[in-house]
């Protein structure tokens, strides 16, 4: 067996990162920027009052009286020359007229009819510079998950097309004469097949496209038959069958199908048979069948190797201190990823933690990470988890 981060290394080893696409910026959202992105124009484009009142010149005299001579707003500036004993009337946005370089707000002003007359505390000049958020050339830096701020921004840079990285393809196959469909109506030897949903949906997250293959049943032709359907794809994903029972075949069919194995076995709970290769242009994990130990795997393992994909850093998903609410026993030689959950006090292990109990993961919102060999852990210390 080796570590859950020798693991990681050889799965990044595996990875081939994505070619880039061009998107447009209404389907940019959650998206991975993969180049660079640089601003197409100034913002503000013109410099522009930042508050209702009126434009003066910069060589204003508290309490002289000016003429007003026009109005300036926003998508309507205007288009003369403001001299000296002048004023404009402006608003939020609009652009500052020739000659002015301060804004007075309409409460340190005294208007009547014509005229302002300038009161005791006009001060600040109340104006955005052109340029003050962002220039022409201005970097928006790659690669980032692009957030909705980040799409406000690209608009604002008048970035109508985007280039992220293509969504990878990952094909699911479930395996196992047990399993059925959810809504089908299984055999008194059946359960329901629960794991493939669980981690397309994982993945639908991450930003794949995660394409669900038929159940592959215990028989190297119906794997076989399963492989073939998913060439093509840039990961392929198998669940259960690569444990070491005579009904685990997953690994033979595989071996059959041009896989060149990177590993076999981590040091972890749950997961332990897990095993990775490449099969022609696919990267190939092969998950264990139980539920909870998929879907840990799941965030273990397949989120960063998504991540690396799309051409973010290769590194293991984050982790984060926590405080530990309950003592937690200490931990046997394999690196133990337990359900948890927060509360006021800090974070609690569930009692039960077998593999199986898909209840108990969903009332988990963290993993609790303990390191193989770690001794008791009592409450009030501090832990390292990764949120789920």
């Amino acid at each position: 067996m080796i570590t859950v981060s020798e693991a990681l290394d050889r799965l990044f080893a595996l990875v081939t990162p994505l070619p880039t696409e061009d998107v447009p910026l209404i389907q940019a959202a959650g998206r991975v920027l993969s180049r660079p992105v640089h601003a197409l124009r100034n913002q503000p484009p013109f410099a522009a009052s930042a508050m209702d009142g009126y434009a003066i010149r910069a060589d204003f005299t508290r309490g002289e009286t000016l003429q007003i001579i026009g109005e300036s707003a926003a998508g309507q500036g205007f288009s003369g020359h403001v001299g000296s004993g002048q004023t404009v009337r402006i608003f939020t946005g609009a652009p500052m007229p020739d000659g002015t370089g301060i804004v007075a707000i309409q409460e340190d002003v005294t208007r009547s009819s014509g005229e302002i007359t300038l009161g005791p505390d006009v001060g600040p000049s109340n104006v955005r510079p052109m340029g003050a958020d962002f220039r022409i050339g201005d970097t928006l830096a790659a690669p980032r998950v692009l957030s909705p701020s980040d799409i406000a921004l690209l608009a604002a840079m008048n970035i109508a097309t985007v280039p992220v990285a293509r969504r990878p393809v990952v094909a699911i196959i479930a395996t196992g004469d047990e399993l059925v469909q959810p809504g089908e109506t299984p055999g008194p030897d059946q359960i329901i097949a629960s794991n493939s949903y669980g981690l397309q949906a994982l993945l639908r997250g991450l930003g794949a496209e995660a394409r669900l293959l038929p159940i592959a049943r215990d028989t190297l032709d119906s794997l076989a038959f399963c492989l073939k359907l998913a060439e093509g794809a840039d990961l392929i994903l198998t669940i259960g069958g690569a444990s070491v029972g005579d009904h685990d075949l997953v690994g033979q069919a595989a071996g059959l199908a041009g896989m060149e194995q990177a590993f076999y076995k981590v040091a972890m709970r749950p997961g332990k048979p897990l095993m990775a290769g490449r099969m022609g242009r696919s990267m190939m994990i092969g998950l264990p069948g139980n539920p909870v130990s998929a879907m840990v795997c799941g965030h273990v393992f397949v989120a960063p190797v998504i991540r690396a994909m799309l051409g973010q850093p290769a590194q293991a998903t984050q982790r984060q201190p926590a405080v530990l609410a309950a003592d937690l026993p200490a931990n046997g030689p394999r690196e133990h990823y337990i359900r948890a959950y927060h509360t006021p006090d800090g974070v609690v292990a569930f009692d039960k933690q077998d593999s199986s109990l898909l209840t108990v993961l969903s009332a988990s919102d963290c993993l609790i990470v303990q390191s193989a060999g770690e001794g008791a852990c009592k409450a009030g210390e501090m832990v390292q988890i990764i949120p789920i």
